[in-house]
């Protein structure tokens, strides 16, 4: 065996003698490259035989490693990798743990009790040694190389070439290969020769992974010298993040310090864009970031002048303390790659940032306030001072994007803002994006809040930001901190709870300030370092600057529920008199164009908390929301059931139209209409960026036949290119927004991706089928039948499908479905299931259309809270498929197409015709002679009853109210009207049955005046409103402003049980301020 080679002969043949004359078992490996690779055969009782195993593992072979001295198990083989044997199979299903001394020592079966097919023989490839290095010189990193057996033994130069080298430094840690050499001429001593040589291929992650072949000449003429890059990498240590600390460097797979004697910021700053961190901000003085417990490293950044890599420096080992203080290099780093300041100074000047390898100048036409201040705040240069600074840094060259970058303001970086490029206009050089920033001088921040003027106290000592900690925080210490960030007054101080209080070192504690200082610092304070820290908590400051407005619960920017974040709250906005003037000012205020449409009645979902403004009367010139004419802050009389909303021209939403949510005609929702997108220049890659941003798969084309249909509205966008690194098609480079982009229809872009969308979870006010901005005819549909124009109702609520209860559906609900939908008038309103079970929630029973309503939404309909219907009672109709224009705010809806004659005139339809026909004719005769009868009667009896008539017809006239909203029920009507009575009067089938004892009572005509519009909201304690029972929202939202919304539900303003009637609140006091709406609060 090979590792008994460095055995002296005497020694060898004493133990060879010993095994012969104890019958001792051998190991050994056959048919490989050396003698530790091959096939694994055993001697035992005196016969060489094989070992099968048809789960022979790593750990097996590692035994038969270690028990040879080959170093470690690099591969366990079997089905004879090595060829197949001979002779007895000696073990079978070997089961090592890993640490034997020898492979019979592990579990096994017993010796020979089963034979095998050599056809299974095992086989292992060892590593041969245990360890490799490069010696000789001052680095790990270049020298000799040798390996380990027994000994360490030298590999020759003809035993290795690049390809190996490139593995021995990758293995090493030592970056990559650079040389391999001839070392020394080396003469006969084949003891300390490594025998076999190396075939890498260069990708291997180990030296022992490489092919090999074993050599028989046993001379060396020279030994290998390899000599590798001389660093495996650098890193930023014992910082407050991965992007600030003391440096330190991977040499010879050694962690340690570097010292520099050069390192100075421009050498920070091509380390900080290395390792992605964005640029150097300042080296912080002493031993802000400690110091290190490894080795110290001498070396110099950016040594060589045509680039920045420490791999081409030379690097030498220091003792621990042989670096002078204050030359170990450190860096606090912005951690925010892809954006800087150029022709200005560290804080100042035109805004950069980096698409791929290519900086560029930022177009200032969406440039705001907002976005400036967290370039600023990554940068540590403070707050944004100014982005209108005239000509000031513009000039220069390189290309000029045009990204617009929407942040709230809280971001750690710029381009964590939401990023928007598609339709943007081009700028030229001098339109750049420019700022000055408060500067480095800037010592203190607010963190963690809703903005940079409120949030946890943070203050920049020694280069690292720490927390303030104080057991007596007041307002007049918040003063000086909004006083000295510029923020106005201090609203609230407050102390952080436990689960947002810092973590990182305490700068200050115990501030006590007069209120009038400048600074922070030029406080009473004590230092972290004389008071244990822990013993005071974080403090925190709400500034008057940290005042805001943003939209929520829409799927993207630009549309949603109005909100103001006020003295560290956020709370919602009422929609008395909300209207386009008002939404406007919100749209110009955020950024996001002008306003499409302002929504009252919570369209975009019911807010929480506060109710901050009310009666807010802009003129549409403001400059921000506050600025407008309103009641004061917190003062209202409404509920959130009427949280106002906007929808803004800047909203953008992507669909496929005319195919399924995958494969369609490619359109956009813009300036408030959807329109085609043109396929000039597109490349599949676009197809595919857009598949990605619908979560349709990963992969995509564009169709070339035209097979979903052409469009009817503008056509916004043409010369749309995508590059693999953008996800979104948001992000991607077009012609600016144009409605006439497309020369023709046949321009249109449509595209099939290979994917489907997952099935998600309903979340509450999650995305329309096509935006949030859809009308009532995008959320309404009929599945099942033919052409759209048939099947089972289904609706769009609270961000999934339903169905509708068939309770009290009747022709004229089905009209409104039909008309709505563009598919002429209701042949028939089915129950039952006619076109087949719905899944998911049931959203709506007892309907009850008039049959004029333009949209299902302006019908009176109940919620479904209870258990009264399933599937099986699921609503459809089946429409005339005639198209008839209807009004759609947003959008111009392509028309249904006709039904064709064999469907809409089948010989069923055509038979029922006919009866019906015969049926009308029969009656009408019928009803000629009853009238004639009644006739007669009425001239017989007409001196003693001459009112009688007069009452019939003033009975007819009150039912004709009753279905108009009057609720005073008759116990003479039919059953049917009892139940249309019982909705419009509040009453539910629950609350008018056995044992109820409600009492019903009509009001005047005129009992209701138009100033009192909610006074139906006042709840019983049956009688909730939907937005209180399991969080439900009303479905009805009229497209059309209005205040008199509550008229419009369905809802009789009939109370009982603890409700006040209506006649008694007529004839109160506090009902005389015809501004309160909401009765039920007073």
């Amino acid at each position: 065996m090979a590792t008994k080679g460095h055995l002296s002969m005497p020694v060898l043949w004493l133990v060879l003698c010993i095994q012969v004359s104890l019958g001792v078992d051998e190991l050994r490996l056959t048919n490989g490259t050396g003698p530790c690779s091959g096939r694994v055969e055993i001697k035992h009782e005196e016969r060489w035989g094989t070992v099968c195993d048809g789960d022979w593992t790593i750990k097996d072979a590692e035994v038969v490693c270690k028990q040879l001295q080959c170093g470690y198990a690099v591969q366990a083989l079997n089905e004879a990798s090595f060829g197949q044997g001979s002779g007895p199979t000696w073990l079978y299903r070997v089961v090592c743990r890993g640490d034997e001394s020898t492979l019979w020592n592990c579990s096994h079966a017993g010796w020979g009790v089963f034979s095998c097919p050599h056809t299974l023989d095992t086989g292992v490839i060892c590593s041969g040694f245990t360890g490799l290095r490069l010696t000789g010189t001052d680095t790990a990193c270049s020298g000799h190389l040798k390996v380990k057996q027994e000994t360490w033994v030298t590999v020759c130069f003809s035993h290795i070439d690049f390809k190996t080298a490139s593995v021995i430094c990758n293995e090493l840690e030592c970056g990559e290969a650079v040389d391999i050499s001839r070392g020394a001429h080396f003469g006969d001593k084949p003891e300390l020769i490594w025998q076999e040589k190396f075939h890498c291929l260069g990708n291997e992650t180990h030296l022992a992974h490489c092919p090999r072949t074993l050599l028989h000449s046993k001379t060396c003429s020279h030994d290998a010298t390899v000599v590798c890059s001389g660093y495996g990498g650098y890193r930023l240590a014992n910082g407050s993040t991965t992007c600030s600390g003391r440096v330190e460097l991977l040499h010879g797979g050694t962690w340690g310090t570097l010292c520099d004697f050069l390192w100075d910021l421009p050498a920070a700053n091509d380390l900080c864009q290395q390792l992605d961190c964005g640029v150097a901000l300042q080296i912080p003085d002493g031993q802000s970031f400690g110091k290190g417990n490894g080795s110290v490293w001498n070396g110099t950044f950016s040594c060589k002048n045509n680039g920045s890599h420490l791999r081409d420096c030379s690097v030498s080992v220091l003792g621990r303390d042989e670096c002078p203080a204050g030359k170990d290099a450190r860096v606090v780093c912005s951690g925010c790659p892809g954006s800087r300041l150029v022709n200005g100074t560290t804080c100042s000047g035109r805004v950069e940032i980096r698409h791929g390898g290519t900086w560029g100048s930022l177009c200032r036409s969406h440039w705001s306030l907002k976005a400036a201040n967290v370039l600023c705040h990554q940068l540590s240069c403070g707050y944004a001072k100014s982005i209108q600074t005239g000509d000031d840094f513009v000039d220069g060259d390189g290309p000029v994007w045009r990204d617009a970058f929407h942040c709230d303001g809280t971001e750690s970086c710029l381009w964590d803002c939401a990023q928007v490029t598609l339709g943007n206009p081009s700028c030229s050089a001098r339109e750049a994006a420019t700022v000055i920033c408060s500067g480095l001088a800037e010592s203190l921040r607010l963190s963690g809040g809703e903005s940079r003027c409120d949030g946890r106290v943070e203050i920049l000592l020694h280069g690292i930001w720490s927390r303030v900690l104080d057991d007596d925080w007041d307002v007049k210490d918040a003063h000086v901190v909004c006083r000295q960030l510029e923020c106005g007054i201090a609203k609230k101080a407050y102390y952080l709870p436990r689960s947002k209080r810092g973590t990182g070192v305490v700068g200050l504690r115990s501030v006590q300030c007069a209120g009038n200082e400048t600074q922070l610092m030029l406080c009473k304070t004590s230092h972290s370092h004389t008071v244990p820290s822990g013993v005071a908590e974080d403090v925190g400051v709400v500034c008057s600057g940290s005042r805001q407005i943003r939209l929520v619960n829409a799927t993207k920017r630009c549309a949603g529920r109005v909100e103001l974040y006020h003295d560290g709250i956020w709370g919602t906005i009422c929609d008395d008199n909300w209207d386009l003037l008002d939404a406007t000012v919100v749209c110009k205020q955020l950024g996001c164009g002008h306003a499409i449409k302002a929504f009252d009645s919570a369209h975009y979902g019911e807010g929480s908390g506060q109710i901050w403004l009310d009666d807010v009367n802009c003129t549409g010139a403001e400059s921000d929301l506050w600025a407008c004419p309103a009641r004061a802050l917190g003062h209202h009389n409404c509920q959130h059931k009427e949280d106002a909303g906007v929808l803004c021209s800047e909203f953008l939403a992507l669909r496929l139209a005319n195919g399924d949510d995958c494969t369609g005609r490619l359109e956009v929702f813009y300036n408030g209409t959807w329109g085609s997108i043109c396929s000039n220049r597109m490349s599949q890659l676009t197809a595919v960026t857009v598949c990605k941003h619908l979560n349709c798969g990963d992969g995509g084309e564009i169709a070339r036949d035209f097979e979903y249909g052409r469009g009817s509205g503008p056509t916004w966008l043409d010369h749309i290119e995508c590059t693999e690194r953008q996800s979104s098609l948001w992000q991607c480079q077009s012609d600016p927004w144009n409605a006439q982009s497309c020369d023709n229809r046949a321009e249109e872009t449509h595209i099939s991706c290979t994917g489907r969308k997952e099935a998600t979870s309903p979340a509450t006010f999650a995305e329309c089928p096509n935006s949030t901005s859809c009308s009532d005819r995008e959320k309404l549909r009929l599945i099942g039948g033919e052409y759209g124009c048939s099947g089972r109702v289904e609706i769009w609520q609270q961000g999934s499908w339903g169905t509708v209860c068939d309770d009290s559906w009747d022709l004229a609900d089905a009209n409104v479905v039909c008309r709505q939908l563009g598919c002429g008038s209701a042949l028939s309103a089915l129950g039952e299931a006619a076109f087949g079970e719905g899944t998911g929630p049931i959203w709506l029973e007892k309907v009850h259309c008039k049959g004029t309503e333009l949209s299902l939404w302006d019908c009176p309909a109940k919620p479904l809270f209870g258990k009264n219907c399933d599937h099986k009672e699921d609503a459809a109709v089946e429409c005339s498929g005639v198209t008839e224009t209807t009004a759609s705010p947003t959008r111009a809806d392509p028309p249904r197409r006709p039904a064709t004659g064999s469907t809409r005139l089948s010989t069923p339809i055509i038979l029922c015709i006919v009866l019906g026909a015969l049926l009308c004719l029969v009656l009408a005769i019928l009803a000629g002679q009853i009238q004639r009868a009644r006739a007669q009667e009425k001239g017989s009896r007409l001196p003693y009853d001459p009112f009688s008539e007069a009452v019939y017809e003033e009975i007819d006239y009150n039912m004709t109210k009753e279905k108009q909203g009057i609720t005073g029920l008759s116990g003479t009507y039919s059953e049917s009207s009892k139940t249309k009575a019982q909705f419009y009067s509040g009453d539910s089938d629950e609350e008018n049955g056995p044992g109820a004892t409600q009492e019903v009572s009509p009001l005047p005509e005129n009992a209701l005046e138009d100033s009192y519009d909610d006074a139906t909201e006042a709840p019983g304690p049956k009688d909730a409103p939907f937005s209180e029972q399991n969080d439900q929202e009303i479905i009805g939202i009229p497209e059309e402003s209005n205040r008199n919304k509550d008229s419009r539900t369905g809802w009789s303003p009939t109370v009982s049980g603890n409700r006040t009637s209506a006649a008694d609140r007529l004839s109160s006091p506090a009902l005389e301020d015809a501004g309160y709406d909401d009765i039920a609060e007073l």
